[in-house]
């Protein structure tokens, strides 16, 4: 998840007036944070074979067309024709070698590849919106522009892909992946442009990936804190994993009254 400090701005279809942000991966071990890869081939040049080992993999996303608190990125039509677009909301999955060697996955030099997708979703938020139940296409544009707040983006993708063409990162559980993030905002309500964004550094940063358990997290996240921090973490897992347990006892006992699921995904 990111969290973006600034006042809420939005221009319904304007991909452009409203703000985007992007994760950047490094695939290839020569893949460089500047030049989105850097490799030096030109836009009439640049191949899988000319750039090898400078792919990187982008995730864009650009809420002009996407209702905030919905879900968007892969879905089965673009995904059947074998590309990472996203004709709904624009959260599209793309890999590139350099800026002007940017494209789809399952598009570009490469070949096409009946394999290639979008694996990546994600939904949008603003902290000033009103309504917790729920915003529909007639309600943009949600809020008034200027609201103070706080801009939240939640995003998630398998570890591993079905890629066979170098156009997805392949995350492992342990050892981190080079990423970065970037942010696109319209000053004084004018569109931003492609190289105007904002970036939490000026080269990769490490991201760790955790094996889910509530002890590794702890003890990835509390480098540096007190033994008795580390303690309360442990305390507190117990405690959860006990309730855990106790839920899943009372759900197993027979009731006199029948449990109906309730086959709602969220």
């Amino acid at each position: 998840m990111l969290e973006i400090d600034g006042n809420y701005a939005y221009d319904k279809g304007e991909n452009k007036k409203c703000p985007s942000v992007a994760l950047m991966f490094q695939i290839g071990d020569q893949a460089t944070y500047h030049n989105m890869g850097g490799c030096k081939e030109g836009t009439d040049s640049c191949t899988s074979k000319a750039c090898k080992g400078f792919e990187v993999d982008i995730m864009h996303f650009s809420i002009g067309n996407a209702i905030p608190g919905r879900l968007y990125g892969g879905n089965p039509l673009d995904n059947g024709e074998g590309n990472g677009g996203d004709r709904f909301g624009h959260l599209v999955d793309i890999y590139a070698w350099n800026p002007h060697c940017r494209y789809l996955d399952g598009l570009g030099p490469s070949g096409n590849d009946s394999s290639a997708q979008n694996d990546w979703h994600g939904a949008w938020w603003h902290s000033s919106f009103t309504s917790q139940s729920g915003y529909v296409d007639e309600d943009s544009p949600y809020t008034s522009d200027g609201q103070k707040g706080t801009y939240y983006f939640e995003f998630s993708r398998p570890l591993r892909t079905m890629d066979r063409l170098q156009q997805d990162v392949q995350f492992t559980l342990g050892s981190p992946a080079k990423m970065s993030v970037a942010f696109w905002y319209p000053m004084d309500s004018k569109p931003w442009h492609g190289s105007g964004h904002y970036t939490i550094n000026c080269d990769w940063i490490p991201l760790d990936i955790s094996s889910g358990s509530s002890l590794g997290l702890t003890a990835s996240t509390v480098k540096g804190s007190s033994d008795g921090t580390s303690i309360s973490a442990i305390v507190i897992s117990l405690i959860s994993l006990v309730v855990s347990g106790f839920i899943a006892y009372r759900l197993s006992s027979p009731r006199n009254v029948p449990f109906t699921p309730m086959e709602n995904n969220l």
